[in-house]
């Protein structure tokens, strides 16, 4: 989609530090951390929701995970533990329409989340 903000950032439309890439998921620190280790985890094709992944976006959901695994581990955060968080829609706080996961760490996390 051409005008949507990670598809722009995971084309290199926009510059951004990747933390991790691949040739179907990057991973860039999040502008607004809510955590001192915040970190944003995208598939470089457009999918809007997990509402909007199909069958044959199994191996890039996969690919997501895989990569917060390796970026929990390189961040140190394999030993303190960290959250996964993946907003989906607006009442849940997804503010932008393109499917990410948020790598949280480096402080407790409290339950419920809110």
């Amino acid at each position: 989609m051409s005008d949507c903000l990670f598809c722009k950032i995971a084309s290199g439309e926009i510059d951004t530090e990747f933390l991790y890439e691949d040739e179907h998921v990057v991973a860039f620190r999040d502008i607004q951390p809510q955590a001192p280790v915040h970190v944003l985890i995208i598939p470089r094709r457009h999918i809007a929701t997990l509402l909007d992944a199909e069958d044959s976006d199994t191996e890039i959901l996969g690919r997501l995970l895989q990569a917060a695994q390796r970026i929990a581990r390189e961040l140190e955060l394999d030993q303190r533990g960290f959250r996964l968080v993946s907003n989906c829609l607006e009442e849940a706080g997804q503010s932008v329409l393109h499917l990410h996961v948020h790598l949280l760490g480096g402080r407790a996390m409290r339950w419920p989340p809110g």
